[in-house]
């Protein structure tokens, strides 16, 4: 199964936020411990904390470019190819869905608990969430040229 696929059905099925279903997807890839890796993303589902911020399918994306980028110990060279990657990425996902805030991609506010609720009831977190954290995971899967 593809790791853009796996991060589907991670986020499809509830057991994970975005940013997680897009991380854990790639842990066997970077030798990270999934459950480390749930730790780590757990605050940027919805929004960076469902603060109306960066979507957390890109947050989750920026997590594994961090961990695919070769460090060269030169931090202004390391910080420009993080910095690169990531606007490429960025690129590719806006020619996709337009934007990157998790507010505008699901069309709900999730730091207003109506909002969030409304959110659910309309089954947002089921059929399009999941279909940004496969695009961002597949994005991922072309840019590390991983298959």
């Amino acid at each position: 199964m593809s790791r853009s696929q796996k991060a589907y059905e991670a986020m499809a099925s509830h057991s994970m936020n975005c940013a997680q279903s897009v991380i854990t997807s790639f842990c066997e890839e970077f030798g990270l411990e999934k459950g480390l890796a749930l730790k780590i993303a757990q605050g940027f589902g919805g929004g960076m904390g469902q603060s109306k911020g960066t979507c957390g399918a890109v947050t989750g994306a920026y997590m594994v470019l961090g961990l695919a980028l070769k460090r060269t110990g030169d931090y202004m060279k390391d910080r420009a190819e993080m910095a690169a990657a990531m606007a490429e990425f960025n690129r590719r996902f806006q020619a996709l869905h337009g934007m990157l805030n998790c507010t505008d991609l699901c069309g709900y506010d999730l730091s207003i608990p109506e909002q969030g609720a409304e959110a659910r009831q309309k089954n947002v977190f089921t059929n399009v969430c999941p279909g940004l954290v496969r695009d961002a995971a597949k994005i991922l899967e072309d840019l590390l040229q991983l298959k």
